[in-house]
């Protein structure tokens, strides 16, 4: 049997990327992820994700140009956003999870198995240029504020915050989230990735596997982090406070979040990168933040010896988007927003090369068949 959680086990084979946790390494496609993020711009990489392959200058542009187009909401949609944003309290990710069903079923999206390889692929394209359109555009109807129609020569990244915030975004600020939303977009099989790959194995339309993966991000130990993250340094307010609130917490048995991953058994590159990303954006939050980092480490070293637990992604993942303007309640959306891509990837490739993800369990109940009780009768 397998181990819980299937924790090693194989069980597909992709081009899209991988998790190599002993080395503390990442990639898309084969490419050093961290470096796509240094270096490169979001549609550079989502395009690499979408269509296979690096851009050039002249692809990437049209690229960028045709996906910009996308961004339009159905009518439809757009008017029922203030209803599904509605009613306190008001939570994020469940609304994008309605949302992006009723975006679906107002595209008409045809379950996978009835429709071309490249008529998926466009549809991932689509409902990954209108994620950051519902994720902001719920965000500001709960506020009682309009749509922000971003402006077409703005990337993704700055066109996300332009439709958050409702002003064009710090050109640092933009290259910071974009930096942060690169790291993000894939993660090797994690459990909302998985989660859109079984339900594509079914034949179900686009928008079912979306919607559940979604429902799988939305869980604390997947995608609903970053903000708790953040909370650990609002609770624990100063350096001197640091090692006993710190050190408490590990010896109560509580579970420091930012901390530990389920793969990385070394640095998370994505921590590495996004802690040079806090730093250089500055401010007091950057610096304290690299203070509790360091005081944890040595907490976690000094009473869980041997279990090589690091910095994860959503320790300097919620300084980033906080500094940059982005509300706490919108750090998980944010992270869905940029792991569209990476979903849309791999329910593309589920359904080119698909077979019914169908497991088997192994029985642990009573020794069956188990006799009715004497004098049992329908009732």
């Amino acid at each position: 049997m397998a181990a819980p959680g299937l924790e090693g086990v194989a069980v597909a084979e992709t081009t899209i990327g991988d998790v190599r946790g002993e080395e503390g390494f990442f990639h898309y496609r084969g490419y050093n992820a961290a470096e796509l993020a240094r270096r490169l711009s979001f549609e550079q990489v989502w395009h690499l994700l979408s269509e296979g392959f690096l851009p050039d200058a002249g692809q990437v542009a049209a690229f960028r140009q045709r996906t910009s187009a996308m961004r339009s909401l159905p009518e439809q949609v757009a008017r029922l956003l203030p209803e599904l944003a509605a009613g306190e309290p008001f939570v994020p990710l469940t609304a994008l999870r309605t949302a992006v069903s009723l975006t679906a079923g107002v595209l008409g999206l045809q379950p996978v198995m009835d429709i071309s390889a490249e008529e998926v692929r466009q549809q991932g394209l689509v409902m990954t240029a209108l994620a950051p359109v519902l994720v902001t555009g719920l965000y500001r109807a709960h506020r009682g504020e309009p749509l922000v129609v971003p402006d077409p020569d703005l990337g993704y990244a700055a066109a996300y915050l332009q439709m958050l915030t409702g002003r064009r975004p710090d050109p640092l600020q933009a290259r910071a989230v974009e930096k942060y939303l690169i790291l993000t977009m894939d993660h090797g099989f994690n459990a909302s990735t998985f989660t859109a790959r079984v339900i594509t194995s079914t034949g179900a339309d686009m928008g079912a596997a979306l919607v559940g993966a979604i429902g799988a991000l939305s869980g604390p130990l997947h995608g609903g982090a970053p903000s708790r993250a953040l909370q650990t340094l609002d609770e624990i307010g100063t350096e001197e406070r640091a090692y006993d609130y710190l050190r408490q917490k590990v010896e109560s048995g509580d579970r420091l979040m930012g901390f530990g991953h389920r793969v990385y058994k070394t640095d998370d590159p994505r921590s590495t990168l996004l802690r040079e990303v806090a730093l250089e954006l500055g401010g007091e939050q950057a610096r304290f933040a690299e203070h509790v980092e360091q005081t944890a480490l040595r907490v976690l070293g000094e009473l869980k010896p041997g279990r090589r637990l690091y910095t994860n992604v959503e320790f300097y993942a919620g300084v980033v988007m906080n500094t940059a303007g982005i509300p706490r309640e919108m750090f998980t959306p944010t992270f869905a927003s940029s792991r569209t891509v990476g979903w849309t990837a791999a329910i593309c490739e589920q359904a080119a090369h698909n077979r019914l993800i169908r497991p088997s369990a192994v029985y642990v109940g009573p020794t069956p068949p188990v006799p009715l009780p004497e004098g049992s009768r329908y009732a």
